[in-house]
């Protein structure tokens, strides 16, 4: 019988290579966690602008209130003859006047208060997204060792990750 002759090639590890593979997947989970927190900010972004815009709607059917009663005064004192019915509508008016005034203002102020915390969750939304794409820029890049096998793949991979991960945690900052 023929002997079958097996022939084993040394197997060579690539230690490198296998920090490389390590450092890959955590970079895809470091980025998925910024994606997700990004993704998140922005829907805050949206709520919180939708919350503006109902806001400014607010204040401005409260000065649109305000406005009919300046107008119903002027009517009442275009008029020759005013009666006592027109003094205490024009009394009336008055108060009214102060009152949609004061809920005016205040309306006002809610919605520069929300239009400022909009923009403050789109800012660290773009923090966020800045992150993310570093992230990703630098799983690239070190995924790029495996066809090139060259170090300086992963070297500025990691330079970009890391810059990306620092940016992204500025977002969780502000």
């Amino acid at each position: 019988m023929a002997e079958l002759e097996i022939h084993h090639e040394v197997e060579h590890t690539d230690e490198f290579g296998k920090t490389v593979g390590v450092l890959a997947a955590v970079l895809a989970v470091l980025l998925a966690i910024v994606t997700i927190i990004s993704h998140r900010a922005h829907t805050d972004a949206v709520l919180v602008k939708s919350e503006a815009n109902d806001a400014w709607s607010y204040y401005q059917s409260k000065r649109i209130k305000f406005h009919s009663l300046e107008l119903g005064e002027d009517l009442l004192n275009a008029m020759p003859a005013k009666s006592d019915v027109a003094a205490k509508t024009l009394e009336h008016y008055a108060s009214e006047k102060k009152r949609y005034a004061k809920d005016s203002d205040t309306a006002q102020e809610q919605a520069r208060d929300k239009d400022k915390e909009a923009a403050r969750i789109e800012n660290r939304a773009l923090r966020y997204d800045f992150g993310e794409g570093l992230l990703e820029i630098g799983l690239v890049l070190t995924s790029l060792y495996f066809i090139s096998r060259s170090k300086l793949f992963p070297t500025i991979g990691i330079i970009a990750a890391v810059a990306g991960a620092a940016i992204a945690c500025v977002g969780l900052l502000m």
